[in-house]
This record gives structure tokens, sequence and C-alpha cells, in this order.
């Protein structure tokens, strides 16, 4: 079953909690997760907890609240989905920011009912060269790997926020992502051409690395659920048709690769 058939039908309650100051920058997340999730659940041990999402925005400053649609429809196939702000006009590019995020999820998620130790790091547009760098490179982070890799309308050639290397030269130098990677992009992409995934997918599957691609009927900001406001200058929720699809795509995929019930 494609992911995006049928989730009505599974879509449980939400709720959120917003602005939880995630680290010594002061910058804050939002949690998204089933309604009645049990905190207590995550701190009693990984086989008990919700399945769990870091998920990064992209260049624009603070803006986790254009991710909150994608992460709703998530958190309603039953898993906690955690966005953070952070800046990428930061002197060092957003890495101390996206850095702390992740230890913060890493310290934390249990206590809010979701898995610290295995969980799903996925990124749109510029957070998704982020992602997939963490995992290319373990030694930035402890030796830690996500249980697996989404990026969202991602170019990878670029250097990474969260490394300083672009994935597509750390592939070509040997290094793997040792975990799944798993790409959407929309196939309307005027911002980042989904050639850019296509690459991706392609230097992956040379090195006989696990990879999947979709391409939904979308546009950038459609896959995640949004519409650009140019007034605003910033992506919007939307109700369009191709953005839900998309977004319900890509909430199927992000269950999959955290072992949820998409």
């Amino acid at each position: 079953m494609a992911p995006d058939m049928g989730m009505a039908d599974r879509a449980v309650d939400t709720e959120t909690v917003r602005g939880l100051v995630y680290g010594p920058s002061g910058k804050r997340l939002d949690v998204h997760r089933p309604a009645g999730a049990s905190e207590a659940s995550g701190a009693a041990g990984a086989s008990g907890a919700t399945p769990t999402v870091l998920l990064w925005h992209g260049i624009g400053p603070d803006e986790r609240d254009v991710l909150e649609p994608l992460a709703r429809a998530t958190a309603a196939l039953g898993l906690l989905v955690l966005v953070p702000d952070w800046r990428s006009d930061a002197a060092d590019g957003g890495r101390a920011h996206l850095l702390e995020s992740l230890a913060f999820v890493r310290k934390e998620a249990g206590g809010l009912g979701g898995d610290g130790e295995s969980f799903v790091l996925a990124g749109w547009s510029a957070g998704a060269g982020a992602a997939l760098g963490i995992a290319l490179r373990p030694e930035s982070v402890e030796e830690w790997r996500p249980r697996a890799v989404v990026g969202l309308a991602g170019r990878y050639d670029l250097p990474a926020r969260t490394t300083g290397t672009a994935p597509l030269e750390d592939l070509a130098a040997g290094r793997a992502p040792g975990v799944p990677v798993r790409l959407v992009h929309g196939d309307r992409d005027a911002v980042v051409d989904a050639h850019r995934s296509r690459d991706l997918a392609e230097a992956l599957r040379a090195a006989d690395r696990p990879v999947t691609l979709q391409e939904p009927e979308t546009d950038h900001a459609g896959v995640i659920m949004t519409a650009y406001d140019p007034a605003a200058d910033r992506c919007v929720p939307t109700t369009a048709e191709h953005a839900v699809r998309a977004g319900r795509t890509v909430a199927g995929v992000l269950a999959a690769a955290a072992g949820g019930r998409a």
C-alpha cells in the first residue's frame, strides 16, 4: 500500500507542546505526539517508546512553525515528532543549534514518551543535507547514528550545515551512511530541482546502500504540506490537494522509517 493511502482511517488525535528550550543557545522546539502518549513509556525503555522523529526545517531562520502541518500529520500516525528552530544565518551556519537539538532529543525524548536511542533524523531543504551529514560522519556526534535518514527536497552537493562537508563528496570518498536513506522530492520543485535527490539516490545505489526515492506531484513547499506566501516571505499551511497528498506521502515515509504503522 502506498504511504498516502488510507491514512485518514488510521489517524489518531494529536497534541502539541510548544516552545521547549533545547540547549545553551536558548533556541526552542515543538513536540507533536499522539494525544495521551505516555511520558513514562519512553523513560521505561525503548521497547515501549513511541517511534520518534527529529525534523529539521530549511534555510529560513527559526521556522519550526513551517513544519507543523507535516509534523502533525506524522504524529497522527502514532509518532513523536520534535521540530526545533535553528538559524542558518548564525556565524557557524546553524551547526551549534542543530547539534544542540540532536543532543536534546537523545537525552530527553524518553521523558517525552519517545525513543532517544534510535530515532529517525529528517530534514527539509537545507535540513536534508544536515541530516544525512550526521549519518555519514557519526564522529561528529559521539559515533551515534540515527535509525534512518529521511531527506525532503534537499540537495547534497553543498556542505552540510552539521559537518561542513558535502554528502556527495563524503560518499565519493568512501564514507557510508550506515542506515537506510529515504528521499522524497516534488517533481515540480523549482527551488531545488528533483535531480538533486536523484543524483544522491544514484550514488547510494552505486555504493550498494539502501535508498528509496519518491517524487510526488508537488513543489518545494508542497512536499511539507505548505505553500510559499510572497507577502510573508515564508511557507504557510495550505489545503491544496497536491500538497496534502504529498504531505501524507511524506508522513507515511517518516512512519515507515521510524518503525511506525504507516
